[in-house]
């Protein structure tokens, strides 16, 4: 166990730090701080040392140098079963810490401020923080270190039970939370002057950063394992990642990847539009006056395939979508919007998933494709054009203005269906798709035969 008797506490997100130093104060720990955070403890009545009086340094150049001084890290990185290291701390007069808590400057919100200049942008690259963390990270066997507030309350709970004291698995467990928050911090930075470099869009390092949403219950079969991640991007788009489930079963693997296909299609179109996908590929596709009327010329495509689908709307649900689909065995749909009666008539389809993504009617924000391939990936921009240049006709007849719209919109359907294929379309309605066939004939066969 780690008996706590001395801490420093050095918080940019000051959510629930009085609480944290209340409790710590009970157990009778000296608390070191810094700047703002000192005030903010002060003002709690907390007793709080500055970190001036451990150092008998003042906090230097508008307060870039505070905590990086040997008293503070020879502090936190002597390790207690090294005599050695025990006796030169007692000779230069460098007392223990046994916690740190420490969050960092706010450099990823202040790069999102449209209205931040370069120089509170840099401002922001917080220094002594991960200097700290890290160090205490390091040293997790003999001190705890906090970065999160969401961890304060499970601090409080085992300081209560263990008498001031924290064990030595929490400690090593907590250090995950540091690395992870460094790599990140740097990452942003790093992107950062990327783009005031003008490096080029491929560098020759890349890296992915990836958050958890969910487990989930197996794979694209029952005996893989798998779990759905968050990219994280600093621009928060309309994607899948942030729809908000509203009703049903958990999510599979399966229904995921037909999410995404049934969105990469219905942000094609700005009139009201359905998609129904199956295994990925668009059973039907049809625009309306409104999407109910879309979803019954989108399901008379194939009424077969469309058994089990998922469907994408890019308008607000209402009771005359509900009572279309209510006897139809539909996975997942998901919409903008469900209004009260629609989803009072889906709520007795318990099976159904209902996930509603505010804005799927418009294109996708710039990101890009990853393609898995054995050792690495392969990365290309997203495909948000559906044709290049002019149209130009190859026949002898020029095709009608009805014709060239509904050209466009099998194009845009094709666009997002697996290779070789055929799209057939009339009235801006799918009459026939026929997907993923290594010959376009046979493509061609059974887009006629839909």
């Amino acid at each position: 166990m780690i008996r706590i008797k001395r801490a420093i506490i050095s918080v940019s997100d000051k959510k629930g730090i009085v609480e944290l130093a209340r409790e710590l104060r009970k157990f009778k720990v000296e608390i070191i701080s810094t700047g703002g955070t000192a005030r903010e403890l002060e003002n709690a009545g907390i007793r709080v040392k500055k970190i001036s009086k451990v150092t008998g340094f003042p906090e230097l150049l508008e307060g870039r140098v505070k905590t990086l001084h040997p008293k503070i890290f020879a502090g936190l990185l002597a390790r207690r079963d090294k005599a050695k290291h025990l006796k030169e701390l007692e000779k230069q007069n460098i007392g223990l810490i046994d916690l740190v808590v420490v969050n960092l400057y706010p450099f990823e919100k202040t790069v999102k401020n449209e209205r931040a200049n370069e120089a509170e942008i840099i401002e922001n690259i917080d220094i002594g923080g991960p200097s700290l963390l890290r160090a205490a990270a390091k040293n997790f066997s003999d001190v705890v270190v906090v970065t999160r507030p969401e961890r304060y309350g499970e601090i409080i709970a085992e300081l209560n039970k263990n008498n001031g004291q924290i064990s030595r698995k929490t400690s090593k467990n907590l250090i995950l939370d540091v690395f992870q928050l460094t790599s990140w911090y740097d990452h942003l930075i790093s992107q950062y002057f990327q783009k005031m470099a003008g490096e080029e869009e491929f560098p020759d390092a890349k890296e992915i950063f990836l958050e958890k949403i969910q487990n989930l219950r197996y794979g694209e079969n029952p005996h893989q394992k798998a779990s759905f991640y968050r990219e994280r991007v600093l621009e928060k788009g309309n994607f899948l990642t942030e729809a908000k489930k509203l009703q049903g079963k958990e999510i599979s693997f399966n229904n995921l990847l037909d999410l995404e296909a049934a969105l990469s299609i219905v942000q094609e179109f700005k009139e009201p539009a359905a998609v129904v996908i199956k295994h990925t590929n668009p059973a039907g596709v049809a625009l309306d006056k409104d999407v109910t009327a879309a979803y019954r010329k989108a399901y008379k495509t194939d009424p077969v395939s469309a058994f089990g689908s998922v469907v994408a709307l890019n308008r607000k649900v209402d009771k005359s979508f509900a009572r279309e689909i209510k006897n139809r065995f539909v996975e997942a749909v998901i919409a903008p919007d469900f209004s009260g009666d629609a989803l009072e008539i889906l709520a007795k389809k318990k099976n159904l998933r209902l996930l509603q993504l505010p804005t799927p009617h418009s294109p996708l924000p710039q990101s890009y494709d990853y393609r898995r391939v054995s050792g690495g990936l392969l990365i290309q921009e997203k495909n948000n054009k559906l044709f290049g240049g002019e149209l130009k006709t190859a026949t002898k007849r020029k095709p009608t203005k009805k014709e060239i719209e509904d050209l466009k919109f099998a194009w845009a359907v094709a666009k997002h269906t697996k290779s070789n294929t055929i799209v057939l379309a009339k009235n801006k309605t799918t009459l026939g798709v026929g997907a993923g066939q290594m010959s376009r004939v046979d493509a061609s066969e059974i887009a006629i035969r839909k």
